[in-house]
């Protein structure tokens, strides 16, 4: 008993390790985060500088800046690495097993129609102009949204694209461009999420987010299903005392951990990612339902703070936290699923 526990203990350890980095990973998706993370990077590299010799900081910094402050494909092909390991894992042993547990085959397919659909919006994302701001479609862009005079002014210029800026657009400093109705930019599709791709993104995380709870409400059904057909919940065990104890839940973890410890390991994984992802995904569904994307979210915040803290007016207290785009929740999807701006795409 004692081999076991230290076993499991090993293995617990370098599972939670690997949990642990997934969720740093999967945490990375929007500009806020990058920001969060370079403080972070900054504060770190302060803190190590005593120790840590001038080559290697400064090539930390430009691994960093490559990895978040630079287009590239790193995410995208991590992105699809994770997807496949999980994947094979489900088809060599989740799929086979639960075949001859006699599972439902409508049940066990389901997760390979969501990847498929999945992969689709993926490339879709990765792909569509977000909506770019060009010369020729500027005066355009201009006319779709009125400005706020809050968040978005008139006569506002892009130092950088030497172009006016129309009502919700920001200049992505990653892409080097102006994009209409910004949103973030996304390092997983390695591209700006605008109005062109919103629609796109927002079907891609659902599916995504169903695929992880597709699979771990698969797996976790084999397991239990593995545990009550072999009967050791009838069964008892030996601890450390030497004393015969009845199995219990911790003895039927370990158990599990170490009998079938890939299985577990990516339980415990698409369960985390599932967790992280549904909290995305109500956040951006809150966004989109209210007509905002997370860049006005997040400079309207600031932009109340600033008026509730610098006037005493009911009046301008109000007009900072009022939105002017949103309209009923029907009407805001529509926005979202069929953009103002879709004429641009024939143009």
């Amino acid at each position: 008993m004692c081999a076991l526990k230290m076993d499991f203990l090993v293995l617990f350890l370098v599972y939670l390790v690997c949990v642990l980095t997934s969720v740093l990973l999967l945490c990375i998706y929007s500009k806020r985060t990058h920001i969060l993370a370079g403080e972070i990077l900054t504060d770190g590299s302060q803190v190590f500088s005593r120790f840590m010799p001038g080559w290697l900081q400064r090539t930390t910094q430009r691994a960093f800046h490559y990895l978040f402050h630079t287009r590239n494909c790193i995410f995208i092909i991590l992105h699809l690495a994770l997807e496949g390991v999980v994947y094979s894992e489900y088809t060599w042993e989740i799929f086979r097993y639960c075949l001859e547990l006699e599972f439902s085959l409508y049940h066990l397919l389901l997760p390979y129609l969501l990847l498929i659909i999945n992969l689709f919006f993926f490339f879709l994302s990765c792909t569509t102009n977000p909506g770019i701001i060009t010369k020729s479609n500027e005066a355009s862009f201009l006319q779709v949204y009125e400005y706020d005079e809050v968040i978005f002014l008139k006569n506002m210029k892009c130092p950088t694209c030497n172009l006016r800026k129309p009502a919700r657009s920001k200049h992505c400093s990653v892409c080097n461009r102006c994009v209409h109705r910004f949103d973030h930019h996304c390092i997983w599709v390695n591209n700006c999420i605008g109005a062109l791709n919103t629609r796109y993104f927002l079907i891609y995380l659902l599916t995504l987010t169903a695929m992880a709870a597709n699979i771990a409400i698969i797996t976790t059904a084999f397991l239990i299903h593995l545990v009550l057909i072999s009967g050791m919940t009838l069964g008892t065990y030996i601890d450390d005392d030497g004393q015969e104890q009845p199995v219990d839940i911790t003895f039927l973890i370990q158990y599990l951990f170490l009998t079938f410890p890939r299985v577990v390991f990516m339980l415990g994984f698409v369960i985390v990612l599932c967790l992280l992802l549904g909290g995305y995904v109500c956040f951006a569904l809150y966004l989109a339902v209210t007509n905002q994307t997370s860049n006005e979210w997040y400079k309207s915040s600031r932009a109340k703070c600033q008026r509730c803290h610098n006037s005493d007016s009911v009046q301008e207290k109000n007009s900072a936290s009022k939105n002017i785009y949103a309209k009923d929740a029907w009407t805001n999807l529509q926005e979202i699923f069929k953009p103002i701006t879709d004429y641009e795409k024939k143009k």
